[in-house]
């Protein structure tokens, strides 16, 4: 049927007047904010349907192909037995930042009973347009930014390729960008009887390559023409055009502000999250240039703020050391490497927190445990494009565990860069639902993984590498203020003044927190935030309420005097001192092992205790001392770990690693 005027429904269930006409953000009747979901209509005959339709009484026509949700509040159809087209946007969920999801089916028109199959987190923007094309889009892209866009085709070249969808990357109208990212519109099978291949791919890139910048052009056209003339391996390819983005990357300036703090909340008894770095942190700490990270804690009385803190410390401690191997270096870590060390690290928190589970006999829902979300902003030198050396190849890479959110914020987005480990993910990732049909289980938000629940071999982490090279907000918090997406729905209010210079990092982060308090409440909330800026550009300066902390990468002094601190011994306070005489048995050897026929037990923040715990002491003696570095430093220098552990006492040498 043809609408006469698009409405839409709030999402409140309470609401006595749910009916708003399109285009209003807040719901005139309960003031509850208006959701617009845009979604993408698959198929040849969903681009038949005229704007101005509207389908199943639901959903309203805009575009061609592009369909607002005004009833977002219901669950959408899906049928009871999942049809094949559908299992791959499942199987790749991990994948949303670059690709679609699965929203739900649609008929077509009354007279026609064929579904179509609707694509939520599509590149669609706010207002129902969609993203240009990588094609369209080229010619005002930065030198970088052209090779960036290149390298995420090829990270997911094999996972889509490994489900017979390598196709979806050779269709230029298919791959479109918002920002810095690329984004697909759907996938797209690849025909039994071709087998698609690097040549393929490169021969699609060729046209792009013959316009690059000036500075990528030749680098990136001798990549094309291995890819189209030889039988290179994908990883050669890998390593060239990674070696190629960072030199180019490292052309830029970089200034960092960081800012953050964790509040209690106004109905909680005590605080389990932790953050670093906060109020309290050494403003001089080399850290404090690189590192960010938020925990939320779980378990109750001295259980939940134990584990958070836990975290915390012991990866400073760790990242010290990997930062320290870092500038040792004469050449550049691959990403991958990066990342298994970061993996590496996760582990290590993760079996302390069970070495001090099993310690206090704490057995299923008494074990204290932590999210996790924490970013790196890696500084290697590197010869850039044209010639010079830099000290900071502008990588930034990020790991989560648990429900705490990483998102990346600019005048004209706000981007999620995690995923949730919690139920409703799961569900979707074995494929067993889609993800709006998985929220309406009562477990839905229940964690399934975090740190310090059980062996860590049995934990999935999931590790990114994104290259910094626009002006933004990198944005890390629990879920005392990304719960009922309010972080997407206040981004631009509180994030634009500080990319405009008209407030600073610190007063972002206590205006996010009050929020929270206002609009959450009912949990902890930790707020990092780190403006991120590449542009040449110097803002007008606003007087900060505290100290910012400012990094200039490109100042090769400041990078020289960050070393030598960070070759400095660790010192112990004076209330750490006293406590090394307390008698902590970190044998790991105790813990029942896992069970793999025994699925994992769900983890709920259950209400949490009034008693706060004093962990300075205890925190550097399970990380500290003669272990600093050690775990760290294990992928690049695994002898020189070896021989340092044979140092330790007998009951720290189980935490070390041994091996893959």
């Amino acid at each position: 049927m043809i609408s006469t005027q698009v409405i839409i429904f709030c999402i409140n269930p309470r609401c006595n007047s749910p009916i708003n006409p399109m285009g209003d953000s807040v719901c005139a009747s309960c003031q509850t904010p208006l959701v617009h979901r845009y979604l993408w209509a698959t198929g040849s005959l969903s681009a038949q349907i005229p704007p101005g339709t509207k389908v199943a009484d639901r959903y309203e026509v805009i575009k061609q192909q592009i369909w607002l949700d005004t009833q977002p509040g219901l669950p959408p159809d899906v049928p009871e037995e999942l049809p094949r087209e559908v299992i791959p946007y499942l199987r790749l969920y991990q994948e949303r930042l670059h690709l679609p999801q699965a929203y739900g089916f649609a008929s077509n028109l009354e007279e026609d009973t064929t579904d179509i199959l609707l694509l939520e987190n599509a590149p669609i923007d706010k207002t129902g347009n969609i993203y240009p094309t990588i094609v369209e889009a080229w010619q005002e892209a930065t030198a970088v930014r052209q090779v960036y866009w290149l390298w995420q085709i090829l990270q997911l070249w094999t996972p889509l390729a490994e489900l017979g969808l390598s196709r979806s990357l050779l269709l230029v109208d298919n791959l479109r960008v918002e920002g810095w990212c690329v984004r697909l519109l759907e996938l797209y099978q690849t025909p039994d009887d071709r087998k698609l291949s690097l040549q393929n791919l490169g021969e699609c890139w060729q046209f792009w390559v013959a316009s690059a910048k000036a500075s990528v052009a030749k680098g990136l056209q001798n990549i094309v023409q291995q890819m189209c003339e030889t039988e290179i391996e994908l990883e050669a390819i890998n390593i060239q055009l990674n070696n190629l983005l960072l030199a180019s990357a490292a052309e830029l300036p970089l200034v960092l502000k960081v800012a953050g703090s964790t509040d209690i909340g106004p109905m909680m008894a005590q605080n389990e999250d932790a953050c670093y770095p906060n109020s309290l942190s050494d403003l001089d700490e080399p850290l404090l240039r690189r590192l960010s990270i938020v925990c939320d804690g779980i378990g109750g009385h001295e259980g939940g703020e134990v584990a958070s803190q836990l975290a915390v410390q012991s990866v400073k401690l760790q990242i010290r050391a990997l930062l320290t191997e870092v500038t040792e270096q004469t050449v550049l870590f691959p990403p991958e490497l990066l990342q298994e060390q970061l993996e590496a690290s996760l582990r290590v928190v993760n079996n302390l927190i069970c070495a001090r589970n099993n310690e206090q006999k704490r057995q299923g829902k008494e074990r204290m445990a932590t999210t996790i979300v924490m970013a790196l902003q890696v500084p290697q030198r590197v010869q850039t494009s044209t010639g010079w050396q830099s000290n900071n190849t502008h990588e930034l890479y990020l790991a989560n565990v648990g429900d705490s959110r990483a998102y990346w914020i600019t005048p004209n987005y706000c981007q999620l860069l995690t995923v949730d480990d919690d139920v409703a993910t799961r569900e979707v990732r074995l494929a067993k639902s889609l993800y709006r049909k998985a929220l309406f289980r009562p477990d839905a938000s229940a964690l399934t993984q975090a740190l310090g629940t059980r062996d860590s071999e049995s934990l999935r982490f999931k590790v990114q590498r994104f290259l910094l090279e626009e002006d933004g907000i990198l944005l890390l918090c629990s879920d005392g203020l990304s719960d009922r997406n309010w972080v997407e729905q206040s981004c631009q209010d509180y994030a634009i003044p500080v990319l405009t210079g008209q407030m600073t990092v610190e007063d972002a982060v206590r205006n996010w927190i009050n929020l929270a308090n206002e609009k959450n409440g009912h949990d902890n909330t930790s707020v990092v935030l780190t403006y991120c800026r590449v542009s040449p550009e110097y803002l007008v300066p606003v007087t900060p309420a505290l100290p910012e902390e400012i990094i200039e990468a490109e100042i090769q002094e400041e990078e020289l005097k960050e070393l030598e601190e960070l070759e400095e011994p660790t010192s112990f306070t004076e209330s750490s001192q006293a406590l090394l005489d307390l008698d902590l048995d970190l044998d790991l050897s105790e813990e029942a092992p896992l069970n793999p026929e025994i699925p994992p037990t769900l983890i709920t923040k259950p209400k949490r205790g009034k008693r706060l715990v004093m962990l300075g002491g205890v925190l550097v003696l399970l990380v500290g001392g003669t272990s600093l570095g050690l775990f760290a430093w294990w992928q690049v220098n695994p002898q020189r770990l070896q021989q340092m552990c044979r140092q330790l006492p007998q009951k720290m040498q189980s935490v070390c690693p041994t091996g893959k």
